[in-house]
């Protein structure tokens, strides 16, 4: 009884802070994922991204991160954003970073979450993430029956597609468990097909040292000449395998202020973005995700898809 009581009061205040979806998975072993993991890293597709070969076990088994954890909450926050930069031959940003940096609006209403159960429960133990711990979000979010992870590794819902940021709390209470849904990526290949750096291998398995995504945020040193025109004007993240996905025709726009972009973001030209300057990068990224690559690093990847004199269709 207990558990059915916190359960709901639990996905009920995830409701009020913006949640799109609350589910639950009981922390436990992953033992599908280890030999996956392993094989991923032995291929080196993590690239330069050292960070992920640290913390195996953790990155495994919940319990590690949190003494006594009986129960992994998974979290979705959509993002989607339907509006374009108005320039169509403008270098691109990933929509996900038009607002404020997700990981702190997310992190602040995990914070309100948690003290609000601890206020209603007492004695709980907890930690929550955003991207930020050895944690394997996208599996314990198909765990939890929020959606599937499909074959360019994104987790879809059949009810909104896969624009969603995913955050977690691990507590050391026993919960009503969720369960997982089937996979509906069925024989589609768009996302493969789509993607210009033949980033995901196979089905399912992406090499992210060839991703955009990864060449204009996590890499540091400089942008391989062999991707020179393969990177359709993006110069902060990609959405192409998202944007291909039928099943985002079910994505609807988002209702958190946070994540609006500036005026400014949207209405440069391709000119603007060749001659911004760093005092005008600060302005407009203030708060944003796009920090992570530096005014240094936007710079290196707009001469970069600059470079390679694309003028795209809209």
């Amino acid at each position: 009884m207990q558990s059915s009581k916190h359960t709901f009061l639990l996905k009920e205040k995830a409701k009020s802070l913006g949640f799109t979806f609350c589910r639950i998975s009981k922390a436990e072993f992953l033992h599908n994922e280890a030999l996956k993991l392993e094989q991923w890293l032995a291929k080196d597709y993590h690239g330069e991204m050292r960070y992920m070969e640290n913390h195996y076990d953790k990155r495994l088994d919940p319990r590690l991160l949190v003494d006594g954890a009986k129960s992994v909450i998974s979290f979705a926050y959509n993002y989607y954003n339907p509006q374009k930069q108005k320039d169509k031959n403008a270098p691109k940003i990933s929509s996900y970073a038009f607002g404020k940096d997700y990981h702190k609006v997310v992190k602040k209403k995990l914070k309100i979450l948690f003290q609000f159960l601890q206020d209603e429960i007492g004695d709980i133990n907890g930690r929550y993430f955003v991207d930020s711990a050895p944690v394997l979000e996208k599996t314990w979010a198909e765990k939890s029956g929020i959606g599937w992870i499909g074959k360019h590794t994104n987790l879809i819902s059949k009810e909104q597609g896969s624009y969603f940021f995913l955050a977690e709390l691990i507590v050391d209470i026993p919960l009503i468990y969720d369960t997982p849904i089937k996979d509906y990526c069925g024989s589609c290949t768009k996302c493969i097909d789509a993607c210009p750096t033949d980033a995901i291998t196979e089905p399912y398995v992406v090499d992210g040292s060839k991703c955009i995504s990864y060449f204009t945020i996590e890499l540091k040193n400089s942008i391989p000449q062999n991707m020179q025109g393969k990177f359709e004007n993006w110069m902060f993240g990609c959405d192409i395998c998202q944007m291909v996905c039928p099943w985002n025709k079910f994505s609807v726009p988002h209702n958190e202020p946070s994540f609006l972009p500036k005026k400014e973001l949207l209405s440069l030209k391709k000119e603007d973005w060749e001659n911004l300057r760093e005092e005008e990068f600060e302005k407009i990224f203030e708060g944003s995700a796009v920090k992570r690559a530096g005014f240094k690093g936007l710079k290196r990847n707009i001469e970069f898809v600059k470079k390679s004199g694309q003028i795209l269709p809209e």
